[in-house]
C-alpha cells in the first residue's frame, strides 16, 4: 500500500489576477481638508494611526499621496493580486526626491524597486506586503466592491470566484491585521444543478465584475446565468449613527443579498463578457454574446455574429429591462472595456479590430488587414499601425486615454476623440515593448500595475503631458531611460538570422521608440494629443510557468561538505518564462555564502565587530547615518571558552589581543559601541569596561552594578549571563534572572548603573531580554498619541539625558519564565506593555490592560478560564521559556517593529507589530481602573500601549519539536540583528538549523543555511576587503569570512538568480561529468514560406505581428514567422555571475527540438558506458506533410570539439521523438505512436525491440528493468523489459482515460508505485497487484490515491530521501516538481503509522481551524473529473498545506488536538521534523 504527503515548499509566483482597492485604508473624501495637510511620506494604516483618530487623520497620511498639478493629492489605493491559491494585499509606498533616503543606500526600498531619477517630484516607489494568504482554491476572477463617495470613511471589499460556482467576499479586519470573510456565496451541488442545464464541463470558471459606484456586482455562471449581488448601502460596522459620527466610523462595502437572472431564458445564448457601464443613475449592465456562432471556416460566409445588449438592473423589484442593443459585431470580439465619466459607453474589444458604442454614437477601428467591415458599412477607418488584440489586456490611464498589452508584450495607446459625450473616432499609437502580461490595472492616477504568468510582473509610473506643451523630461534622459528599461524586461539580444518584426521594432531608432514618449503636433482640425511618460518603478518576481528543471551542483560547491550538507548543496535550473521574457532561474533552497577565507579556531563562544568614531567628519556632504552606514569595522572580539581574542579589522586582520586594555583572561560575554560609536563596550561575566579604541577608560566591576537593596547576595554565584546594548544604554541579564541597567553619560563619557529592583521576581526570573532602539519617526511614540512629541519637540527626559531628538526611544523587551512578556520604556522603567501566556503562541498578542477586561485574550480563551486550566494540559510537564528575544525596526521611517523570540523547545515566535483602536474598549481601563483586579493610576495607564498590537507572521519552516534539556545547544541558538549584508537587513539565527529571516516588503523572509551544519556565532563584517560581509563560526570549528552572492533576489520563497535568454526555454537536462547543461531555446525569426512549407508552396500568405505593413519578400517569396530551435550548452557561474555559453546546436528550418535528455549507452561492440546528449526532433511542416523526425547524438564535454557539443550520430525516423531514456544502457524513443528500444555499435542505432502506443508518448520513465510511459490521452502503461526474447511486454495499464502531462515512479522501499499528473491538475498513484482480484490477473493498474494540486505539472525530479533518527530506510524517493504557475513541490511517501496520524490530525483542522474565504480544504483536494465518468479513489495523500496550520496554533490548542486524536505534540512535530529533513533539498 503506498502513503503518501504532499508539501509545497514555494508559493506560486505567477500573477494571474490584479485590482486596486481601498482595503487597509479609506479613499480621501471629496472636499476634505486632508489636501491642505503635510504631504509628507509617513506610515499608513494599520501600520500607522487607524484613519478614525482624530489626530491621525488631521496630521498623518494613511497611505503615501501622490503630489498633482490640479486639486492636490489623493490616497492611493492598496493593490490585490492572486497567484494561483495564493492572495497578497500591497501597500504602495512612495519617496520623493526632497524626502530621499538619509541612510543613502537602497537598502530601505523592495529589492525589486528601479531608481530611475525624479518623475513628477517622485524619486522612487515600491510595493510593500501588508498580508499574504493561501488558499483552499484557485481564483478565478476578482473584483472589487466599491466605496461610495459620500464623504464617509468607506472601505472596498474584494469579490473573488472559484469553481464552479463560490464566491467570497473579503474585507480587511484591522483587529487582526489580516482579511477576513464578509459573506459567501454558494451555487453548486444538488440545489443549483438546475442552473448547468445538463452541462457539465464549462471552459472558464466564474467570471465576476462589479459596478463602478459599488451598487452591485455580477457573477456569470455556467455560461448563461447572471448572479447580481446588491451592495449594503451602510458598512455592517454602524449601528445607530447619527451626523458626529457618521463620518468618524468606517463602514466596510458589503453585500446584502444574492439571487439569480438567467440570460438564456432572455435570448442570451453563448456569452463571452460582460460589465458594469458609467454614468447612469441605475446600474446598467451590458452582455456580450453570440445568437448564432461561427467558427474559422465560414468567416467569409458568416463574420458579423457578435452582439451586445444593455440591461438595466433593479434589485429591489428585480427587474431587467433593456435598454439598447448593437448588434453586426465580428464573431472575434471577446472582452468588454467599460469607458470612463464623463464619455460612458464601452468599448469592444477584437482580435482585428476595435468598436465603441453607447446610447448616441458608435465608430470602430481596424486594427489589421483581417479586419472586415460590417455589412452596410460605408467607411471602415483603418489604424496606421497594424497589430492583432487577441489576448490583449487594457485598462484606463486617463478617461479617455486606455492602454493595452498584447501578446506579444508591446503596450497600445488608444485614444478616444470626443466632443462632448460623443465619440468621434479612435486612434491607436505604439508605445513601447513591456512584459507578456497576464493582467493590468491602474493603481491611483499615476501607476498601473502589469501582472505576468510568463515575466516578472511590473508597477509602471506615468506622467500626463499635452503635446503643445513643453515635454516634462526632455527627450535623452527619456532616452536613457528608455534603454535601462529594456534591457531589463528583455535582456540582451542574442544574434539572429532574420528576427520577427516584434524584435526588429525594438531596435528602430525612431526616437519615438526609444524614448518611451509619444508625441504628435496638434493639427488646427485636431484637439491637443496628450502624451505620456513611463518609469517602471518597482517588480514582482516570477519564476514561473516551470516547464523543465534539472539538478546540479553549483561551480562553488563544498567537495568536503557531509552527506546531509551535499544533499542541501545541489542548485536547482528551471526553465521559466516565455518568449522575450524567456530565462533559467537558479534556485537554491539554502543560502551558501561566497568564501573569502576560513581559519581553524576551536571553542569559539562568540564573535562581535565593534567600530571606533575618532570624531565628527565633518567635511563629507554625506548625512551622518550614511557616513554610519559605511564605516568600516575596526576590531573583531572573539570570545573563546577561557579567554578572549582581539584583531583589528583593517586590510588585513590581525590579533592586536597583547597590546589593548581589553579583557581578554576569560571569555566576553558581550560587545559594541556607546556614544556614537566614540566608546567600545566589552561586557564579561564580572563586569564592564569602556574603552577609547585600545585604551580603557573605565572599568565596572559587578561589585558596583549589585546594589545593597538586591535581593540576592553579592557572592561569587552571581554573575552576568548576557547583555544587550542600546546607546546609551546597556542591559544586564544575571545568572538568578535578575536584569540590571547601566546608563551611560553623554557629557562624561562614562557608565553607572541604575537601580531596578522592581523588575527583579525571584519567584519569576527573566529568561529573555533586549534593548529596542526606536529611531526616526518613532513609531512607539506615535500608540500614545502624543502628537507634539511626534512632530518633532523633545521632551524633558531627553533634555535631561542630554542627547538629541534624532536618538529616539529606547525600550526594554524583558521574557520571564512564567511566560510572560513585557515592555518597558526607558530610562524610567515604566510598563507601557504587558502579554501573558506569551509562549503559547498566540495569533494576535494585545495588552493585558485591554484584553483582561475583554471576552478574549490574544485572540483565544477567556482570561479567566486561562488562569484555571494552565496547569491542566496535556504537556505541562514540558515548561516553555523565551531564550532569546528581539525586537528591531532597522532604523526605516516606514517601518513597524518586528519581534522574534526562540524557545527553549526550538520554537522560532515571528510577530509585526500595528496599532489597532478599538471601538468598544477604548476608555475600559480609564474608567475601571483595574489591571488584572490591581488598582492602577490613570496617569500610568494612559501611558500603556493599548493600541498596539502584534499579529504572528507565519514561516514556513518547522522549527518546534525537540524537547532539550537546560543547558543544552538551544540555549545557545541566539538571534543576532544586521542592517546591512550584502545589501540586506534582517536577523541571523545561530544554532543546530541556522536561518536567515531578511526583511523584504515588510515580509520575513525565511533563508536557512544548511551548508556548514550548527553555526555557533554570527556576526557583520565591514572593511575594505569585505565590504558588507559576515563572520560566522561553524561547529567544526572553522572561523569564515564571507559575502552573500551578489545579483540573488532574496525576496522570493527560495533566493533566485535569473539569466535572460530572449528566448522560449523548453528542456533542460545535467551533464554531471562535465559540469554542462543542455538547453533547448526557440526564438521567433522570419523564413520564406516555401522553406517552411514546402506542400504549399507560395500559397500561402504572410503574416506577422504587430508590424504587419512592413513584411519582407525575399525572392518573391512572402516571409513567416516561426520558432527556430537550438540546443545551448551553458556552463554555470560563481553565484551572481551571468552562465557562458559554451557551445550551440543549431536545428534546421522548421524542425522543432522536442526533448533532450543525458543518457547512458553502451556500446555493444566494445561493452563501454558512455553519457551523451540525445536530441529528439519534429519538423512542423503542416497537416500536408507525413510527420518525421530526428534522433541526435552528441558528445559533450572534452571529448568533443572547441565548442564542448560534437554531434556524432543523425537518423531521420518517421515520426516526432516525443520522449527519450536509457534501459540498461540501450536507448528507448518515443517515436510517434511507436516506443523502439535501439542498441548502440558505436556508429549506429539498431531497433532491438518495440511496443505501440495507443495514441502519442508524452513522457518515458525507467526504473531497472521496468517502463513507464504516458500517453496523451490513454492514461499510463507500464511495461517490463526482458533482455532474453528483446521483448517490450506489457504488464498493466489504467483502462480509464486520461490526458497526460507527465509521469513518474515512486519508491518506498521496496513497493514501487506509478505517479501521474494530468491536464485537470489532479496527481494520481497508480499500483502493480497481479495477486489483487480488482487488477484482472494484472492486467489493470489499481488506484492507491488521487489528489488535487490545482496547477499543472510538467515535469516529476525523483530524489533520494535522506535517512532521518525515526527513519533510517535510504531507499526511498520523494518526487520534486514544479508547475505552470511558479509553485514548486514535492510527494514524499510515508510510513503508514505517521500517515494515519497525520491524516486524523487533517480531518481534525477542517473544522479547527479557520479557512480564509470560507473554502474548504477537503473539497479543494478531492479529484476533479468535469463531469467525467470516475471511480473515487482511496484517500491516501495528506495535505501538508493543511498540516502547516497546526504550527501556528497556540500551544494550548495544540495540544488539545493532540489529545483529542490521540498523541501528543511532540509526536506531531516530530513527524513535521522527519518529513522535512528528509525531504531537505537544494
Amino acid at each position: 500500500m503506498s502513503y503518501a504527503a504532499f508539501k509545497m515548499v514555494h508559493s506560486p509566483t505567477g500573477v494571474e489576477n490584479c485590482v486596486a482597492a481601498f482595503l487597509t485604508h479609506s479613499a480621501a473624501p471629496s472636499g476634505s481638508s486632508n489636501n491642505s495637510m503635510m504631504q509628507v511620506d509617513l506610515p499608513s494604516s494599520p501600520s500607522g494611526f487607524p484613519e478614525h483618530s482624530s489626530a491621525a487623520a488631521g496630521q498623518w497620511g494613511f497611505s503615501p499621496r501622490v503630489r498633482d498639478t490640479g486639486s492636490g493629492g489623493e490616497f492611493l489605493p492598496n493593490l490585490v493580486v492572486t497567484k494561483g491559491n495564493v492572495l497578497e494585499v500591497y501597500r504602495l509606498r512612495l519617496q520623493t526626491g526632497k524626502a530621499r533616503s538619509s541612510r543613502g543606500s537602497e537598502t530601505g526600498m523592495a529589492l525589486g524597486a528601479k531608481r530611475e531619477g525624479d518623475i513628477a517630484g517622485i524619486s522612487s516607489a515600491w510595493l510593500e506586503l501588508i498580508c499574504h494568504h493561501r488558499l483552499n482554491g484557485n481564483v478565478e476572477s476578482m473584483a472589487v466592491l466599491s466605496h461610495g463617495r459620500d464623504g464617509r470613511l468607506r472601505r472596498d471589499a474584494i469579490m473573488l470566484t472559484f469553481r464552479d460556482a463560490k464566491i467570497s467576499v473579503l474585507d480587511f479586519d484591522e483587529a487582526k491585521h489580516s482579511l477576513r470573510t464578509s459573506s459567501l456565496h454558494y451555487f453548486e451541488g444538488p440545489d443549483f444543478q438546475h442552473l448547468k442545464r445538463g452541462r457539465e464541463k464549462f471552459p472558464r470558471g466564474p467570471l465576476v465584475r462589479s459596478d463602478p459606484h459599488g451598487r452591485c456586482a455580477g457573477v456569470l455562471l455556467y455560461g448563461c446565468q447572471l448572479v447580481l449581488m446588491k451592495a449594503a448601502q451602510v458598512g455592517y460596522d454602524l449601528g445607530e449613527e447619527d451626523e458626529s459620527t457618521a463620518t468618524s466610523v468606517i463602514a466596510y462595502a458589503h453585500i446584502e443579498f444574492s439571487y439569480v437572472v438567467s440570460l438564456r431564458d432572455m435570448e442570451m445564448k453563448h456569452i463571452k463578457d460582460f460589465v458594469f457601464l458609467h454614468g447612469y443613475i441605475e446600474p446598467v449592465v451590458l452582455v456580450l454574446h453570440e445568437k448564432e456562432p461561427t467558427w474559422a471556416g465560414r468567416v467569409a460566409m458568416k463574420s458579423h455574429t457578435s452582439i451586445i445588449t444593455a440591461l438595466s438592473i433593479n434589485t429591489t423589484l428585480k427587474q431587467h429591462p433593456l435598454i439598447w442593443s448593437a448588434d453586426n459585431l465580428p464573431y472575434d470580439a471577446y472582452k468588454l472595456l467599460a469607458v470612463p465619466a464623463p464619455i460612458g459607453g464601452v468599448l469592444v474589444v477584437c482580435a482585428n479590430s476595435l468598436h465603441y458604442h453607447s446610447q448616441s454614437s458608435s465608430c470602430s477601428l481596424a486594427l489589421n488587414d483581417f479586419a472586415v467591415s460590417p455589412e452596410g458599412s460605408t467607411e471602415f477607418p483603418k489604424s496606421k499601425i497594424s497589430v492583432e488584440f487577441d489576448a490583449a489586456n487594457a485598462t484606463w490611464i486617463s478617461h479617455d486615454v486606455a492602454i493595452f498589452s498584447t501578446k506579444t508584450g508591446n503596450l497600445f495607446l488608444l485614444s478616444l476623440v470626443f466632443d462632448g459625450r460623443i465619440v468621434q473616432r479612435l486612434e491607436l499609437s505604439k508605445s513601447r515593448a513591456s512584459v507578456l502580461s497576464s493582467c493590468i490595472c491602474t493603481v491611483g492616477d499615476t501607476f498601473f500595475f502589469l501582472g505576468s504568468r510568463l515575466g516578472d510582473s511590473l508597477l509602471v509610473q506615468f506622467i500626463t503631458g499635452s503635446s503643445s506643451t513643453e515635454p516634462l523630461v526632455n527627450l535623452k534622459t527619456l532616452k536613457d531611460e528608455h534603454d535601462e528599461i529594456d534591457e531589463e524586461i528583455e535582456g540582451p539580444s542574442p544574434k539572429r538570422l532574420r528576427r520577427a518584426s516584434s524584435d526588429v521594432s525594438h531596435d528602430a531608432v525612431s526616437a519615438d521608440e526609444l524614448s518611451l514618449y509619444y508625441s504628435s503636433s496638434a493639427t488646427p482640425d485636431s484637439p491637443k494629443k496628450k502624451t505620456f511618460t513611463f518609469a517602471v518603478r518597482d517588480s514582482l518576481v516570477n519564476i514561473g510557468p516551470l516547464r523543465d528543471f534539472a539538478y546540479g551542483f553549483p561551480v562553488s560547491s563544498d567537495s568536503s561538505a557531509s552527506s546531509g550538507s551535499k544533499q542541501s548543496s545541489y542548485e536547482l535550473v528551471a526553465c521559466s518564462g516565455h518568449g522575450k521574457n524567456g530565462s533559467i532561474s537558479i534556485l537554491q533552497r539554502s543560502i551558501r555564502p561566497e568564501l573569502i577565507t576560513e581559519v581553524e579556531l576551536q571553542g569559539c563562544k562568540g564573535i562581535w565587530t565593534v567600530y571606533h568614531k575618532v570624531g565628527q567628519s565633518e567635511s563629507s556632504a554625506l548625512p551622518p547615518q550614511t557616513l554610519d552606514e559605511e564605516e568600516y569595522h575596526a576590531y573583531l572580539i572573539i570570545s573563546l571558552e577561557s579567554r578572549t581574542m582581539v584583531l583589528e579589522t583593517g586590510e588585513m586582520l590581525g590579533e592586536v589581543t597583547e597590546s589593548v586594555d581589553y579583557y581578554i583572561e576569560g571569555p566576553t560575554i558581550f560587545a559594541g559601541n556607546l556614544f556614537g560609536r566614540r566608546r567600545i563596550v566589552q561586557v564579561y561575566a564580572r563586569g564592564v569596561r569602556l574603552l577609547d579604541g585600545a585604551v580603557m577608560t573605565q572599568d565596572l566591576q559587578i561589585e558596583h552594578i549589585l546594589s545593597d537593596s538586591d535581593s540576592v547576595k553579592k557572592d561569587a554565584a552571581t554573575a552576568i549571563a548576557f547583555a544587550t546594548i542600546a546607546d546609551p544604554f546597556i542591559l544586564l541579564q544575571m545568572t538568578d534572572g535578575n536584569i540590571k541597567l547601566i546608563v551611560g553619560d553623554m557629557e562624561t563619557q562614562t557608565v553607572s548603573a541604575a537601580v531596578t529592583s522592581s523588575l527583579y521576581h525571584s519567584e519569576d526570573p527573566v529568561t529573555a531580554c533586549s534593548l529596542h532602539h526606536d529611531k526616526g519617526h518613532r513609531w512607539f511614540r506615535r500608540l500614545s498619541g502624543d502628537m507634539w512629541h511626534t512632530l518633532g519637540v523633545p521632551d524633558v527626559l531627553e533634555r535631561d539625558l542630554g542627547f538629541s531628538f534624532d536618538q529616539g526611544d529606547i525600550y526594554c523587551i524583558i521574557c520571564r519564565e512564567s511566560g510572560k512578556f513585557e515592555i518597558y520604556e526607558l530610562p524610567g522603567m515604566t510598563c507601557v506593555y504587558s502579554v501573558d501566556r506569551f509562549t503559547y503562541g498566540f495569533s494576535v498578542l494585545i495588552d493585558s490592560s485591554v484584553s483582561s477586561k475583554g471576552a478574549v485574550c490574544n485572540g483565544t480563551l477567556p482570561t479567566a478560564q486561562d488562569e484555571s486550566n494552565k496547569d491542566s494540559l496535556p504537556e505541562a510537564g514540558i515548561k516553555l521559556k523565551v531564550v532569546s528575544v528581539c525586537m528591531e525596526t532597522w532604523g526605516e521611517k516606514f517601518e513597524s517593529p518586528f519581534l522574534f523570540a526562540v524557545l527553549n523547545d526550538g520554537t522560532l515566535l515571528c510577530y509585526h507589530a500595528f496599532c489597532y483602536e478599538g471601538y468598544e474598549s477604548n476608555s475600559t481601563v480609564e474608567e475601571e481602573g483595574l489591571v488584572n483586579g490591581i488598582a492602577i493610576n490613570k496617569d500610568t495607564s494612559s501611558a500603556r500601549f493599548r493600541n498596539l498590537r502584534f499579529v504572528r507572521a507565519p514561516l514556513d519552516l518547522v522549527s518546534a519539536g525537540e524537547e532539550v534539556a537546560e543547558g543544552s545547544s538551544v540555549d545557545s541558538q541566539r538571534i543576532i540583528s544586521f542592517k546591512n549584508v550584502g545589501g540586506m537587513r534582517g536577523v541571523f539565527l545561530t544554532g543546530a538549523r541556522p536561518m536567515w529571516l531578511m526583511l523584504c516588503r515588510e515580509r520575513i523572509r525565511p533563508h536557512p543555511q544548511y551548508c556548514d551544519g550548527s553555526i555557533l556565532a554570527f556576526t557583520p563584517l565591514h572593511n575594505v576587503n569585505c565590504t558588507h560581509g559576515l563572520i560566522y563560526v561553524s561547529n567544526q570549528g572553522l572561523l569564515k569570512i564571507c559575502q552573500l552572492p551578489s545579483l540573488i533576489n532574496y525576496d522570493n520563497d527560495w533566493p533566485v538568480q535569473k539569466v535572460l535568454l530572449r528566448g522560449t526555454p523548453h528542456q533542460i537536462t545535467y551533464h554531471g561529468d562535465t559540469n554542462l547543461y543542455a538547453l533547448i531555446v526557440s526564438f521567433p525569426v522570419l523564413h520564406p514560406s516555401y522553406m517552411v512549407f514546402p506542400a504549399l508552396g507560395d500559397q500561402l500568405t504572410g503574416y506577422q505581428t504587430d508590424q504587419m505593413d512592413s513584411v519582407e519578400v525575399e525572392g518573391g517569396h512572402n516571409l513567416v514567422s516561426t520558432e527556430d530551435f537550438e540546443v545551448r550548452i551553458m556552463k554555470p557561474a560563481k553565484k551572481g555571475v551571468v552562465w557562458e555559453i559554451k557551445g550551440t546546436i543549431k536545428m534546421q528550418v522548421a524542425e522543432n527540438a522536442i526533448t533532450a535528455r543525458i543518457v547512458s549507452i553502451k556500446n555493444v561492440t566494445t561493452d563501454q558506458m558512455k553519457n551523451l546528449l540525445a536530441i529528439g526532433t519534429a519538423y512542423a511542416q503542416g497537416e500536408d506533410v507525413a510527420s518525421r523526425g530526428r534522433i541526435i547524438l552528441v558528445v559533450v564535454g572534452p571529448e568533443s570539439d572547441d565548442t564542448n557539443a560534437k554531434e556524432i550520430y543523425s537518423k531521420e525516423l518517421k515520426g516526432a521523438i516525443s520522449a527519450i531514456a536509457s534501459l540498461q544502457g540501450h536507448l528507448l524513443v518515443a517515436i510517434g505512436t511507436k516506443i523502439i528500444l535501439h542498441t548502440w555499435n558505436g556508429s549506429e542505432l539498431n531497433g532491438a525491440a518495440f511496443f505501440d502506443a495507443p495514441l502519442y508518448v508524452v513522457s518515458l520513465n525507467v526504473v531497472k528493468n521496468f517502463v513507464l510511459f504516458g500517453d496523451i490521452h490513454k492514461s499510463i502503461y507500464f511495461l517490463c523489459w526482458k533482455e532474453e526474447g528483446a521483448q517490450l511486454i506489457l504488464l498493466a495499464k489504467d483502462f480509464g482515460s486520461l490526458d497526460c502531462f507527465t509521469t513518474e515512479f515512486l519508491i518506498d522501499g521496496t513497493t514501487l508505485s506509478l505517479l501521474v499528473s494530468d491536464s485537470r491538475k489532479n496527481v494520481q498513484i497508480f499500483s502493480f497487484a497481479p495477486k489483487s482480484v480488482e487488477s484482472w490477473k494484472g492486467q489493470k493498474l489499481l488506484s492507491r490515491g488521487e489528489f488535487h494540486l490545482g496547477a499543472h505539472v510538467a515535469k516529476f525530479l525523483r530524489l533520494q530521501m535522506l535517512p532521518t533518527p525515526s527513519s533510517p530506510r535510504s531507499n526511498r524517493f520523494a518526487l520534486f516538481f514544479g508547475t505552470l504557475d511558479g509553485s514548486i513541490a514535492f510527494i514524499a511517501p510515508l510510513d503508514e503509522l505517521m500517515f494515519r496520524r497525520l491524516q486524523t490530525l487533517q480531518r481534525k483542522l477542517v473544522d479547527a481551524v479557520p479557512h480564509v474565504g470560507g473554502l474548504n480544504p477537503r473539497s479543494f483536494r478531492q479529484f476533479r473529473s468535469d463531469g467525467e465518468a470516475h471511480r473515487p479513489g482511496p484517500d491516501n495523500i495528506v495535505d501538508c498545506e493543511l498540516l502547516s496550520q497546526y504550527e501556528i496554533l497556540p500551544l494550548d490548542q495544540q495540544a488539545e488536538i493532540a489529545r483529542q486524536i490521540g498523541t501528543t505534540r511532540s509526536q506531531i512535530l516530530s513527524n513535521f521534523r522527519d518529513l522535512m529533513l528528509s525531504t531537505n533539498f537544494f
